[in-house]
């Protein structure tokens, strides 16, 4: 069955332009007067457009911007002149440039402080009155929207919900948090993240009319309130056919929260997170998420504790609205195909997901046009959801990474074949039922239970990073015999409690027989206060960073493995261009707990390292120094070090 409606992955060229245009309410009659600032220094040329050279001022922050006249955003609507601009566009200092401007947005310098927003407006009300500058207040409300909130998961049902709809011939938009390499990965159109020349259209243009109505009663937004008045910006201007939005934090009082009425709303798995900011009861937090229901729309719900569940219901009962509990997905409806997110705590959320998608079908009068009357979901998934289900992609949540920088032979000492193997088990946890998950995920994969990728089986794909590019493919394993270590590289946010993370992971993994041989701390390379792009410079105070809460980290492993407060020497050399094996001798691989001796400050079982990078090369040079051992390493704790992880390997 053909699709409903236009599902190309991009539109050409001319009718994006024309589609910007129209958004932003600016047909050419309304150009008397006026004209529109887009973000470039360059000159503006086109085979149909006279020569024009754009005035360039800087704006309020410093950022540069070119004012376009009347008649040139007439001929933008010419793919000629849209083609050429794209080339002139210097796309990396212009997106650094939005990157900078970006992080003028961050009003915390770290999580837990309160905001420093200013103004007289509440936030969902300053919310309202951006949407109305930017001209989207009436148009959001043409988004066939289902709003997503939770603590754990709500990132995976957000993803399945799009793969499934998008296989049904959808075109979709997909707006999550955070994300790892670049920012763009929080903007999905069609399932795939929105392209740097659109990103900078979007963005400066937003950007220029916000900055434009800046008073001391109503500033500039935060960052994450800008990036979801983006993403709404960018699924109207994009003319998608459903947005599926994933909440920030809570919901009640979440920016997303100016989304009035969803086709609707979803609530993933609860647990104790973001206290500081929703409370430090299940009931508190629950009432946050519930406040994304809207009077007689529709919502879902899986399995909750009872404190939580008793709230969701009792907001339902008060709004009128139609409440289902949603079980996890049957494995046998998958008719052979495998969910493509590793766990098995994602049958909860994909679950969650085939309902919200039938309702969204249901609701838009989608479902029986597509699979008639007689269709429904007890006994078999149609092939779309299975489709979806199998194929959507969330990175850094239960991803597995092999580093094959090693079999490039960047190393002259040894040949490909004798290099052992380094493997990344990526895992964005930060909350002790997210670390249960992760422990019991991480345990079944080193043992060959789980797949290997987020779409392939461990026996025989790898997921794998070449020439820079994010690869899939097959790869020969060698049979040998080898020694295999697990090993845990971990960092939390200080508003984290390691002393409940790193027992429930510990002991999660060890129920499974699966122990670390040691543990590595590290600070992650990206700040709270800084946004960052793939190809970002890494910081060149990467190494000289203050490692006191590493070395807390390391005070509470050591008292959890050996029973007792231990002191560490926090006095470290970091010297920037120091070689990983003069820090850390390769022989720590192998050292036996039974060494340890705290009175000594020797610690045989943990080490704090300096940078990531440094402590990226000592991985790889253990496997180089030693064909036979097969280093697999846990990446907890934090999606900021999940990030940084991935973009060094990606580098």
């Amino acid at each position: 069955m053909p699709p409903l409606t236009s599902s190309v992955d991009a539109l050409p060229m001319n009718v994006y332009t024309n589609t910007l245009l129209k958004c932003e309410r600016f047909e050419v009659s309304h150009f008397h007067d006026r004209s529109v600032r887009l973000f470039t220094n360059k000159t503006w040329r086109s085979n149909n457009v006279p020569a024009f050279r754009g005035t360039s001022h800087l704006n309020r922050r410093g950022y540069r911007s070119t004012k376009i006249s009347s008649q040139v955003m007439e001929q933008m609507q010419s793919n000629v002149f849209v083609k050429e601009y794209s080339e002139d566009l210097p796309v990396t200092s212009s997106y650094e440039s939005a990157m900078e401007a970006l992080s003028s947005l961050i009003t915390r310098k770290k999580r837990g402080e309160r905001s420093s927003v200013g103004g007289k407006y509440g936030k969902l009300e300053r919310m309202s009155i951006y949407l109305k500058i930017l001209g989207l207040e009436e148009k959001i409300g043409g988004l066939k929207i289902i709003h997503v909130a939770g603590t754990k998961g709500k990132g995976s049902t957000c993803t399945f919900c799009e793969a499934i709809l998008r296989e049904c011939g959808f075109r979709t938009g997909l707006f999550t948090s955070p994300h790892l390499i670049d920012v763009r990965e929080r903007f999905r159109i069609n399932g795939l993240d929105i392209t740097e020349d659109r990103f900078l259209l979007y963005f400066w243009n937003c950007w220029n009319q916000l900055e434009e109505r800046v008073t001391e009663d109503l500033p500039m937004p935060p960052l994450f309130q800008f990036l979801t008045l983006l993403a709404l910006k960018i699924f109207v201007c994009e003319q998608v056919d459903v947005a599926i939005i994933e909440v920030g934090l809570g919901g009640r009082r979440d920016s997303t929260n100016v989304i009035k009425e969803p086709i609707v709303c979803g609530i993933t798995s609860l647990g104790m997170d973001h206290v500081e900011a929703l409370g430090n009861t299940l009931g508190q937090i629950a009432s946050h998420k519930a406040g994304i229901f809207k009077p007689h729309i529709p919502a879902f719900v899986v399995a909750q504790l009872s404190e939580a569940m008793d709230v969701i219901q009792e907001v339902a009962r008060g709004l009128a609205v139609p409440l289902e509990v949603v079980a996890p997905l049957d494995c046998e409806k998958m008719d052979g195909l495998k969910l493509s997110l590793s766990g098995d705590h994602q049958f909860i959320n994909a679950g969650l997901a085939v309902s919200l998608s039938k309702c969204w079908l249901q609701r838009t009068g989608n479902w029986e046009k597509l699979f008639g009357k007689q269709a429904n979901l007890e006994s078999n998934l149609p092939g779309a959801f299975r489709r979806g289900l199998s194929t959507a992609h969330l990175s850094g949540r239960a991803q597995i990474v092999y580093d094959t920088s090693l079999k490039s032979c960047n190393s002259s000492k040894v040949s490909e074949s004798s290099c052992g193997d380094l493997i990344f088990y990526l895992d964005g946890a930060h909350s002790p039922e997210s670390m249960e998950v992760c422990g019991r995920w991480f345990s079944s994969a080193v043992k060959g239970k789980q797949k290997a990728s987020s779409c392939f089986t461990v026996e025989n794909m790898v997921q794998v990073w070449g020439n820079g590019q994010l690869q899939y493919g097959t790869e020969k394993r060698d049979k040998s015999y080898k020694i295999s270590k697990q090993i845990l590289l971990f960092n939390c946010m200080e508003v984290r409690d390691p002393q409940v993370l790193l027992p429930k992971l510990v002991s999660t993994c060890a129920s499974s027989g699966t122990h670390f041989s040691k543990a590595l701390f590290v600070p992650s390379m990206s700040t709270y206060n800084r946004v960052t792009s793939a190809a970002s410079v890494i910081p060149a105070d990467n190494f000289s960073r203050d490692l006191s809460w590493q070395f807390s980290l390391q005070r509470h492993w050591e008292k959890m493995i050996h029973g007792k407060d231990t002191e560490v020497d926090t006095v470290i050399d970091t010297e920037p261009k120091m070689d990983a094996a003069k820090f850390l001798p390769y022989e720590f691989l192998y050292e036996d707990a039974s060494h340890c001796s705290p009175v000594e400050n020797h610690f045989a079982c943990s080490a704090v390292i300096p940078s990531l990078p440094l402590a990226i090369d000592w991985l790889r040079d253990c496997v180089i120094r030693n064909p036979s051992v097969r280093i697999q390493v846990l990446v907890t704790g934090s999606l900021h070090l999940v990030g940084d992880v991935l973009k060094l390997l990606k580098r």
